[in-house]
This record gives C-alpha cells, structure tokens and sequence, in this order.
C-alpha cells in the first residue's frame, strides 16, 4: 500500500532529537526539546517520585484496567493542585499526557460545533496537528512582538476582541511555549472579561504548572477564568513538573456554570477518551496521586519543583550574562524575564543552521532554547558559538 507514498515529515521537534543521535560528534548540545536536564546533563528521577513508586509496587495488587476517567483521587488531587481546592462545576479525567488532554479537548469541541480554534503566533509545533487531527480550523492571534521581545499586547488584546462567540482560544497558563512571554494579572483579567463579554471558550494549556514563578502563582491564570464565571478546559501536563515524561501523565478538566453541567461535561469527556484509548495509564497517576496525598512527600516534590525552577533561572541570568560578555549585537536582558524552559533567542534560521552544521548545538529553527539543556559544562562553548554565529 506505500508504493508512490511519500515518506511523513519529521516532526519539528523531535526529529531534531534524532538527527542530533546520529551526529557522531563529540561535542554536541541538543537544545531543542523541552526535556529539563541537571547541571550534569542527565534528567533526573526525583526522589520524591522513587519514593513513592517504591510504595506503590510494595502495596499494589493489581493490573485491571483503569476506569476511563482514572482514579477519582487522581481527579481531586489534580483539581486542588491546579484551582487550590476542589471545584464542583468542574470534571477531570486523567489522560496520556497533555498531549492526550488537548485531544480530547478538540474532539469534544469539534462535536458540539465548536470547529475554530485560535492559537498564538508563535505556539507549540504540535498544537496545530493535534486540532487539525480533530478536525478543527486553526487559526492565529497575534501575541509575540519581535522587536520589544515581549507582549504584543496591541495586537493579542485586539484580536481577542473580534473571535466570535462559539469559537476556542487556546492560551498558556504559564511559561509560554516558544516565548517564555507570560500574561500579567491584569492582561488575564482582560482576558476573561473579553471572554465572558464574547462568548468564546478557553482552552488552557497548562504543561509547565510551578516552573514560572511558582506552583500557586503560575495559576492566576485558570483562577481568573474560574472567577470570571466563564465554561474554559485546562489541559494539565506532569511531564515537567513531576519528571514523567515517559509515563504520559496528564489531564483534562472541563469547567462549566454548575455541578450539574459538569456531570454532563464528564460524560463527554470519557466518551471520547473511550474512542481515542478506552483506559488512562496507571503509573504516572499512581505517582502523582501518592505524592499529592501525603504531606511529606508533597512537600518534599515541591522543594525539587522549586530547585529546578531556581536552575532554569540561574541558567537563563548565565547565557544572557555569557553573550553580553561576548559583545553580541542584541540587548539580552530579555532572557531573565521570560518564565519556564524556553527562551526566543532572537536567532535567525541561518545562524540556527550554522549553530547545527559547524558546532553541533542544535536548536528548533525558529530560534527557541531549552534553557533547562545548559549547564555550567557547557555554558561557555555555547556562548562562545552563538556569538560567533551572531557576529557573523
């Protein structure tokens, strides 16, 4: 059946991954996907999470499936982590992934005609193939201004204003993805006061939950759209915060105008995670579940979320310190006020491509930077790399 079929494109991300296994140099840096990394290079497993898979394999019974919505301690856990309490208007169901979460998001909307959804310019390579897969119409709001490297505030908060009612907004939570450009408290009032006066529904991407300013303070966001009275979706991702990338971890939560409707809300939500994978993954829940549930170890998550958080920091005050140093061409001051992982570098397509050709440090080809990949072995040859391919 492949014959005159042309091969799939890589993924922009991850395929940047591969080629960088394939480089047979010895001094290479893969700043590409958003994988957080130690200053030894390797991504650790938090204690906090060996201790609590040690519990669970000491006590776990069982193999079964998991119910199609997960375990409802997963769900409150999940709720009081991202609203502070417990909502009652609101369903959670546990999924693969935030990938998994947006999934679900778009097939229930594309269902109850909700088929445009308005995304960032920039955004996340693969927000626009998980809608698109679901059969939604993307479409842009401005939100990056090249030339200030920040909010193009103008722009957003105009366009905002002119999507019509029934159709999606994505936004991020925090730690936008590319940028690393955040709303203020204020910009997100304006936000869900344009949403409740149009009528178009948030959806709200929340993968970097406590990698911003904080675990409190990076859901000002989902608590302003909360008391804005509005129905919004919040897609959870824990493969940051908790170090769970490949166990998938991740959920949906709908929010509606009454406990009520969001039993219904549930109902949909399970409907179509039946249809896409029938049952959640169990580990990564069971992990998330373990540590949310007990105080010790709870807090004992929270101070390595807060020392992983503190590196990327330290990390970013680095580069921007190196390049100055080094007498780019280009104020860098920018660098320490972006939140999360990723940094828009300001780097050209052709200076990205000499970065990869001559000096083995691969980065996306828009110019983003996993801050979290730099590390005290290899700050000074980067530096030293991108100033050459700036100075060029």
């Amino acid at each position: 059946m492949w014959n005159g079929i042309q091969a799939a494109p890589e993924d922009a991300i991850l395929g940047l991954t591969e080629a960088f296994k394939k480089d047979p140099r010895f001094a290479k840096v893969n700043l590409g996907v958003g994988i957080y990394k130690n200053d030894d290079e390797q991504t650790p497993i938090l204690e906090s999470v060996r201790i609590a898979e040690k519990r669970i394999f000491e006590h776990q019974n069982t193999k079964s499936y998991m119910p199609i919505a997960g375990e409802a301690a997963y769900g409150e856990e999940v709720q009081k982590m991202i609203f502070g309490a417990l909502c009652s208007r609101s369903a959670t169901i546990h999924t693969p992934g935030g990938t998994g979460a947006l999934r679900v998001a778009s097939d229930v909307l594309a269902k109850f005609g909700h088929k445009t959804i308005w995304v960032s310019n920039p955004t996340w390579a693969n927000h626009n193939n998980i809608f698109e897969a679901s059969g939604m119409t993307v479409k842009t709001y401005p939100y990056y201004n090249a030339s200030t490297k920040d909010l193009d505030a103008e722009g957003f908060f105009a366009a905002l204003e002119k999507i019509p009612s029934g159709d999606c907004v994505l936004l991020h939570a925090c730690c936008h993805n590319p940028s690393g450009v955040d709303l203020s408290a204020g910009q997100w009032k304006q936000v869900a006061q344009i949403a409740r006066k149009n009528g178009w529904i948030a959806l709200v991407d929340f993968a970097y939950q406590g990698l911003g300013d904080g675990l409190v303070e990076d859901r000002i966001g989902v608590e302003t759209l909360l008391a804005g009275g509005t129905d919004f979706f919040i897609a959870s991702s824990f493969s940051k915060n908790f170090g769970l990338y490949r166990e998938r971890t991740g959920a949906l939560t709908a929010v509606s105008s009454t406990p009520e409707n969001a039993a219904v809300a549930m109902s949909h939500l399970m409907a179509a995670a039946r249809v896409l994978y029938s049952n959640p993954p169990a580990h990564g829940g069971m992990i998330v579940t373990t540590i949310l549930k007990d105080a010790e170890l709870s807090n004992l998550w929270k101070s390595e979320l807060n020392a992983m958080r503190d590196r990327i920091a330290q990390a970013r005050a680095a580069l921007a310190e190196g390049l100055t140093q080094r007498g780019v061409p280009m104020d860098c001051s920018f660098m320490t006020r972006q939140k999360g992982m990723f940094s828009f570098s300001g780097l050209s397509k052709d200076q990205v491509s000499f970065l990869r050709q001559e000096k083995a440090i691969y980065i996306v080809g828009s110019g983003r930077i996993n801050v979290a990949g730099l590390t005290h072995g290899n700050m000074g040859y980067i530096c030293d790399a991108v100033a050459e391919a700036m100075n060029r």
